[in-house]
């Protein structure tokens, strides 16, 4: 396909993730396959980004994916865009990889700026960075992505309450909003309330989009950054559909960490157009 646009290209973003976990029939797809639309858009139309990669991201927008655990995602993402060859991907979860179940530092993985194996921290990190930006007078603004279920621990109340009161306000935090996390519907295991009026309640700007519309995502995230500046950190709530793509994995936790067997590969591509080629 000639110059895909970007639902042909979260097509084949979707296509890797399926792919990768069936290998090696171990992953995470049904998180993976619901933000596609979203990393997609960050990382091959949003983020203002080097050709290269340097740790400490000066003059560029940097992300920090804190639900690491949708790494099949991000790993795509990178590849596709440039960040290391797109045959690597074969290599995810095997022995001596870079790409590990959950993205990692110490191997110098091109694109990775933190390790996110412990659910809670992204938010953390990301402050940390963008204050850095702030201090140093950098203009380039910091992304973060967030699982639902993932607030439930307590570390991202503290940062929620930090990035307010410190006025950090060149962030755009955005939350998958799935209502599904590894052990059922999050209303079931511990129930959110009304996120929008927390985080507001937080002094946080709140820009509310369906993350499985392209059209939604761009526009969502181009609000987020017209509210930037204005002494607010900014939070997307993001509603998406777990496993996005493939009708037996839609809507259900039960895709939350499982691999799909070589049948169900086969109806999963058969929903899935190749767009850039498969590695």
């Amino acid at each position: 396909m000639d110059n895909p646009g970007l639902p042909q290209i979260a097509s084949q973003i979707r296509r890797d993730i399926v792919r990768m976990v069936h290998a090696v029939q171990s992953g995470h797809p049904g998180g993976s396959l619901g933000c596609a639309d979203f990393l997609t858009a960050l990382y091959f139309k949003q983020l203002k980004r080097n050709s290269s990669f340097e740790m400490d991201g000066i003059g560029e927008d940097l992300f920090f994916l804190s639900n690491g655990h949708i790494s099949p995602l991000l790993y795509s993402c990178l590849a596709r865009t440039g960040y290391f060859p797109v045959a690597e991907l074969a290599t995810f979860r095997k022995i001596n990889s870079r790409l590990q179940g959950h993205p990692t530092t110490h191997e110098g993985l091109p694109g990775v700026r933190m390790s996110s194996g412990s659910l809670g921290q992204g938010l953390s990190v990301a402050l940390g960075a963008a204050l850095a930006k702030k201090l140093n007078g950098d203009d380039a603004i910091v992304y973060s992505l967030h699982g639902d279920g993932e607030l439930d621990e307590g570390q991202n109340w503290e940062a929620i309450l930090f990035a307010a009161h410190k006025k950090v306000d060149n962030l755009i935090a955005t939350i998958d909003y799935n209502g599904q996390q590894i052990d059922g519907a999050t209303k079931s295991v511990m129930g959110l309330g009304n996120l929008k009026a927390k985080f507001e309640s937080f002094d946080w700007l709140v820009v509310e989009m369906n993350g499985n519309d392209m059209e939604e995502v761009l526009a969502g995230l181009d609000k987020a950054k017209s509210l930037l500046g204005n002494g607010s950190p900014v939070v997307i709530l993001m509603t998406t559909i777990m496993g996005k793509g493939i009708d037996f994995m839609e809507g259900t936790h039960e895709w939350h960490g499982i691999a799909p067997n070589d049948e169900q590969l086969k109806k999963a591509l058969d929903q899935l157009p190749e767009t850039l080629g498969d590695y």
